[in-house]
Formats: C-alpha cells, sequence, structure tokens
C-alpha cells in the first residue's frame, strides 16, 4: 500500500476506534468489572473480531452478506439480542465494592452462584461483540476497498489493513479499559455501584434496540 493512501486510512482508523460504539462500551464495562489485566482477554476477542471482519471483505464474503437479506438479519438480529443480554448481566451485577486486579475484583463480580467469570469466557464476550454486528460489516465492507488499488495484488494490501486497524483500535481500547478500571478502583459506595451498573447496562440495551431498528 502507498504511503499517500495509507496515512488517510491511518487517520480514518483512529478516528473509527475511538468513536463510542458497543467495543467502547465492551472495554470500559470490562475494566470496571474485571480490572485492566483480566479485561484484556476481552480487548483480544475484540480483535480476532475484527480480524474475521477483514478477512471476510478481503475474501469477498462481505458483498455475499450485505446482498442476503436472510443472513444480513439474523447477524442482526442475533447481534441485538446479545447486547441486550450483555445489559441485562450488567444490571445484574453484585452490588460490591470492587478492586481493580484483585482476586475478589476478578471472580468475585458474578451474580447469585454462577461460575467464576474466566478468561475464556471475557475472550468470547468480545469476539461475540465484533462479529454479530451487521453495521460493522458493512462499513467495513463500504470503508476498506475505497483504500485499494486494484491494479496492485490485493491481500498485501488487506493485510496492511488489517494490521493498522489491529494497531489502533487495541491502542483505543486499551485505553478505554483502563479508564474502566480507573473507574473501578473509585468504586467503593455500593449506591454508586449499584447506579453504575444500571447505566451502563442501559447503554447496551440501548445499543441492541438500535441494533434491532438498523435498516440498511
Amino acid at each position: 500500500m502507498k504511503l499517500d493512501i495509507w496515512l488517510p486510512f491511518f487517520v480514518a482508523a483512529w478516528l473509527i476506534c475511538l468513536s463510542p460504539g458497543p467495543g467502547v462500551l465492551s472495554s470500559v464495562t470490562a475494566g470496571m468489572r474485571w480490572g485492566f489485566r483480566r479485561a484484556l482477554w476481552n480487548i483480544l476477542g475484540l480483535e480476532l473480531g475484527s480480524m474475521i471482519l477483514i478477512g471476510t471483505v478481503a475474501t469477498g464474503l462481505g458483498a455475499l452478506l450485505s446482498a442476503s437479506v436472510v443472513a444480513f438479519n439474523l447477524i442482526k438480529w442475533l447481534g441485538a439480542a446479545y447486547l441486550v443480554y450483555l445489559g441485562v448481566q450488567q444490571w445484574r451485577a453484585p452490588v460490591r465494592p470492587l478492586f481493580a486486579d484483585s482476586p475478589g475484583g476478578a471472580s468475585g463480580n458474578t451474580p447469585g452462584n454462577a461460575p467464576p467469570v474466566t478468561p475464556a469466557r471475557i475472550f468470547l464476550r468480545g469476539l461475540l461483540i465484533n462479529v454479530s454486528n451487521p453495521k460493522a460489516i458493512l462499513f467495513t465492507l463500504a470503508v476498506t476497498p475505497q483504500f485499494v488499488d486494484s491494479s496492485l495484488p490485493q491481500w498485501p494490501q488487506y493485510l496492511t489493513i488489517m494490521a493498522t486497524l489491529l494497531f489502533t483500535d487495541t491502542v483505543s481500547m486499551s485505553i478505554y479499559t483502563a479508564l474502566g478500571a480507573r473507574a473501578l478502583q473509585a468504586l467503593r459506595s455500593p449506591k454508586v455501584i449499584r447506579w453504575t451498573n444500571r447505566g451502563f447496562g442501559s447503554l447496551f440495551i440501548g445499543a441492541g434496540a438500535a441494533l434491532a431498528a438498523f435498516r440498511r
């Protein structure tokens, strides 16, 4: 990829990654619930999801997906349902003081007698958030090809795009996760914790409702 094409994409990637969305919301809440180190698994899941989306576009499957009404609606409703599910889980999170990167903060934030949240579950959480969002798929499909020179080999350019997005998104999500973990350290009042959980839970539910109402 030529430098004069890559630089505008690099700027666009920062704008895309820093803008609010389900990934940002996931990173902040993961940092608040599990602390920075444990929430890194959420970031790894998000980035694998991004790789899958770019790979989908690079292989041409994205165009087929965008053309299929059934596939589009299936992914849309699955994504909406999952975001609402995360919102309900956030609402039900226990009201207790937590400490970032501590054993209680890492495994104690589980309602009832549910099993502790494992790194694999946190990883899967981030992965599902990114790959179940048809808006992200269509956005990737619409934007990334504009930076690809059709006269040059395609895969090296898409690999450059993928590496750029992984870098900018990892840095961005790490910042948001750190902010969430920082807020976690300040949470001491049960009342503050309760309304914080409900506030972010409502945002997840709102994001799911917005996704369900999305039309191409």
